[in-house]
């Protein structure tokens, strides 16, 4: 448990499912003060019924300009403001290069990154007249590396990588922000995403031998928001289970 976190107003983007609820999950474990912020209703009033005592949720489309200033201004509304965003929300088709048009390009661009843009200044707008804050971006280990049929999805996480960055040093020292970067994680996106012979292919080329639990991830998130990292901004933190390591060769014991 991390105390000071207690009563801390924590939004998530992306948080009626996959990372995202067990992030939201973890921090009203930790007794802070948690609104979800996700596109889909149905799953938004589901995450509502089974995270209690969540503090709120409000439905809006991260890239929309006019919806994230509608939700935040709904933030206060229920919070007084925010301490923590984590900023979530994302998605991911998988296509090759050729058959991508730009209408699936645009709309993952515009989730992925211009959701995050957006929903940092939102954040910061509220945070810097009271000079503290913590926000935590979902980057990717596809953000530093290619992975085919990913390009629009690898695109968009790596210009997050360098938002992290910059926003950091524009901010510091009262703001600090830090992208996590998982690999595969066993969320309902990746389930939609690849058969079970797809899973087996590459749970035997990760050292952990296995997908991430989405509430390992959480438990970066939840670290980083609390002064146990005070002195960690600007930074990205890869969550892998070893796949970014090296090329994995299993060895006799």
């Amino acid at each position: 448990m991390y105390h000071d976190l207690k009563d801390k107003r924590v939004v998530v983007t992306g948080g009626a499912s996959g990372i995202g609820y067990a992030t939201a999950r973890r921090f009203v474990n930790e007794s802070s003060k948690v609104v979800i912020v996700d596109s889909n209703q149905e799953a938004l009033d589901s995450a509502r019924s089974e995270l209690s005592p969540l503090t709120g949720g409000v439905c809006a489309d991260v890239s929309s300009p006019d919806e994230i200033e509608a939700a935040f201004k709904e933030v206060d509304e229920i919070m007084g403001g925010i301490d923590i965003l984590i900023s979530n929300a994302g998605i991911s088709v998988r296509q090759p290069f050729m058959k991508i048009d730009y209408d699936q390009w645009s709309k993952v661009l515009r989730i992925n990154l211009d959701g995050m843009f957006l929903c940092a200044k939102a954040a910061i707008e509220r945070m810097k007249p009271q000079q503290s804050g913590v926000i935590l971006f979902t980057a990717s280990t596809n953000g530093f590396a290619g992975y085919p049929y990913y390009t629009d999805y690898n695109a968009s996480k790596s210009a997050v990588i360098n938002l992290t960055k910059t926003v950091a040093l524009e901010c510091a020292p009262w703001l600090r922000i830090n992208s996590i970067c998982p690999g595969y994680v066993l969320t309902p996106m990746q389930k939609a995403e690849y058969t079970a012979e797809m899973l087996d292919a590459v749970n035997a080329r990760i050292p952990m031998g296995r997908h991430a639990d989405p509430a390992e991830i959480a438990a970066l998130f939840v670290f980083l928001a609390s002064s146990e990292a005070k002195y960690i901004t600007g930074t990205t933190i890869t969550i892998d289970g070893g796949e970014s390591a090296g090329t994995y060769i299993p060895m006799e014991a």
